[in-house]
This record gives C-alpha cells, structure tokens and sequence, in this order.
C-alpha cells in the first residue's frame, strides 16, 4: 500500500496544546492540593460541571436524529451516582445506588409524562437519558472516589488521579503522532476513518511510558514492574475503546464533534471528546488498585 503524507494540523495543534496547558495548569493545582479539606468538594464541583456538559452534548447528538432525550433529569441522576461516590467511603452509604435508581427512574419516566413535548420518541429519549446519566455518572464518578482515596502515601487520590492523566493522554497524544505519520492499516474503518492498528500500538506506547514516568517521579513509587505494564495494557485497551464507542454515536448522529455544534473545547471539540477513554479507564483503574493492592 501506498504511504501517504502525513495530516498534522499544525494550526489546530498549537490551539490544542494551548488549551492543554490551561487545564493542566488548574488540574495539577488541584492535584497539588489534594490533601487540604476543600480539594474533594472542588473536584467534585469540576467534576458535576464536566458531567452538566457531556449530558447536554449527549442531548445535542440524539435532537440531531430526532430524538428529546432530557438533559434535566440525566444530569441529576448522573450527579446522584457520582454524589454517592463522594459519600460512600469505607461501610457507610448514606446516599446508595438503588435510591439513586429509584428516584432517577420516577424523574426520568415520570417527568417526561408532563414535559416530553416528543412522546412518539419516548422510548429512545428515555434510554438516551439514562445512557447519558449511566455513562457519565459512573464514569466522571469513579474520578471522584478515585480522588478520594486514602493510603500509606500523601494524597494517594491525587497520584492516582495524575496517574490516570498522564497514562491516558500520553497514549492519546502518541496514537495520534504515530498514526499521522505511520498510519496504513485501518483499526475501525466503519467507525472511525483515521484510526489505525498503528496508532493502536503507539498509544500503548505511551501508555506505558506514561506508567514508567509516575513510577520514576516518585508519583506511585509503590508499583512494580507488573504494575506499570499491566496498568498501561488495561488503562490504554479500555481508553481506545471508550474512543470507539464515543466514535460510534457521532457517526450515528452524524456529526463531527459530541458539541453537535455547541459550544466547544477550543482545538479538542467537546467535553465527551476529552472525557471518552477516561470514562473507561477510571472505572479500570479503580478495580485494579481495589483487586490487587487492597484499596476501598
């Protein structure tokens, strides 16, 4: 087959590195701060921001099919899931899941009885609803229980959160580079025209050059060998994923960006854009560090 010239956009890199520095200038900041009695509560507060947005941006994608999913009732129901997670620590529960669930089904189905102006979609703008609420409350909210995890190390959450970042991004960023200038074999041609099983490899690349750094920073000392590769297989496989699967409904929907549109990122489109392998990979990062080193 024959190699093509690489597309680097080199004026949408510099917006996006630009944008990329602001938010990890604030993340780091909070990071930094991990241990003082107000971090959980701000994180919490960027985190129910990120879900506000995603929510809608999930509305956005379905009206462009027809659809009236509400953003009112997911975003409450996914703000329910993760405020759980911001209660639930060790044995106590005083907000559980199945309250959640009860509460969230009466808003969802009951409300959209008075104020669904699209009945004839109701079962898909309902289901939208509860993916958009499921999706991002438990994706978003594993973050936030993630942040708040306590060990033998200060601000245990916050390195496992930067951890979580910087593996992530670091293969985001060479899955992009290796593709753009390697890139033949197509990954998902349906679903995604640009990915390839190149790019494929690089973000696993980066992926465990990112597992290594906070291994020689002394951000998760504690992690051996097994650790730093097994988390780079398992955060980088779900990662990519999760960007299949954010991939797949704009396709359906027929758009570019999850913004539809809307109001966006500058150079990084929507917020499902930016948040679409850490919904995945935060869930994954939690099973692992509660199966294998004991965390609750």
């Amino acid at each position: 087959m024959e190699r093509t010239t690489p597309k680097v956009d080199t004026r949408n890199m510099t917006v996006r590195i630009a944008t990329a520095a602001v938010f990890g200038v604030f993340f780091f900041s909070l990071l930094w701060f991990g241990d003082q009695p107000w971090a959980p509560g701000t994180y919490l507060a960027v985190m129910a921001a990120a879900i506000l947005m995603g929510v809608r941006e999930m509305a956005l994608m379905a009206r462009v099919r027809g659809f009236n999913p509400s953003v009112v009732s997911g975003v409450l129901v996914a703000w329910g899931i993760m405020i759980h997670f911001f209660f639930a620590t060790g044995n106590q529960d005083p907000l559980p899941l199945w309250l959640v669930f009860t509460l969230g089904g009466l808003l969802i189905h009951f409300g959209a009885l008075f104020f669904d102006a699209k009945l004839e979609e109701a079962l898909p703008s309902q289901a939208i609803t509860w993916l958009g609420a499921l999706y991002l409350g438990f994706g978003l909210g594993f973050q936030q229980k993630l942040f708040m995890l306590q060990g033998t190390l200060p601000k245990t959450g916050s390195r496992l959160i930067l951890a979580l970042f910087i593996i992530t991004w670091f293969g985001d960023t060479a899955a992009y580079f290796v593709g753009s200038y390697f890139g033949r074999h197509k990954l998902a041609p349906k679903v995604s025209p640009k990915k390839s099983w190149e790019g494929a490899l690089g973000n696993l690349g980066g992926n465990i050059l990112g597992a290594f750094l906070m291994k020689a920073t002394t951000v998760c000392p504690e992690w051996s060998l097994v650790d730093i590769f097994a988390l780079a297989l398992l955060l980088g496989t779900v990662g990519q994923l999760g960007d299949l699967v954010e991939s797949t409904w704009k396709r359906s929907a027929g758009v570019k960006d999850s913004n539809a549109g809307s109001v966006s990122i500058p150079g990084h489109g929507g917020m499902l854009d930016r948040v679409d392998s850490l919904v995945f990979a935060a869930p994954a990062l939690y099973a692992y560090v509660h199966f294998v080193h004991g965390f609750n």
